[in-house]
């Protein structure tokens, strides 16, 4: 797993997310944020498998309905455009990419991590913790989609040794 410039991730986000709009379409608010950060697993020639994109974002829904556990007004952490290549898929890669994710969260002080997911990728985020929020909808031109999120602890980086 190796952390990119979100400019390389773009080419999978269009042909696997967006194939049906324009490449420009693959772009996604926030992607020109300094403070966002993106992944990418990349095999041995450089070519990219799968990748994902984190950025502070707080949920369009109610913290307070989430979870006792859940501390009020905590940071929010989106992940976006999360996309295997289709020849790839069910071999781990989207799991690392978004355990890259989870571990930026918890170095970065923890906080309430959230998505947007659709309903063929709900298991891959079930089996990293995330729960359901609200109801399916339907994203015009993409598909059924639910919000999910799961709460990350702050896990401080270790020294480095010396």
């Amino acid at each position: 797993m190796e952390q990119v410039p979100v400019s390389r991730t773009l080419a999978l986000r269009h042909a696997v997310l967006r194939p049906h709009q324009r490449f420009a379409d693959a772009a996604m608010a926030g992607d020109d944020d300094p403070a966002t950060v993106a992944w990418a697993a990349l095999d041995a020639d450089g070519t990219v498998l799968a990748v994902g994109r984190l950025h502070r974002e707080a949920p369009p829904f109610a913290v307070a309905d989430l979870d006792p556990s859940v501390p009020p007004d905590p940071p929010g952490w989106r992940l976006r455009g999360m996309a295997t290549r289709p020849d790839r898929r069910r071999s781990g890669l989207g799991s690392a990419v978004l355990q890259a994710a989870i571990d930026h969260v918890a170095a970065s002080g923890g906080g309430l991590l959230w998505c947007n997911a659709r309903l063929a990728a709900r298991t891959l985020y079930r089996r990293a913790g995330f729960r359901d929020v609200g109801a399916v909808w339907e994203e015009p031109m993409i598909g059924p989609h639910v919000a999910m999120w799961r709460w990350v602890e702050c896990q401080p980086a270790l020294p480095a040794d010396r």
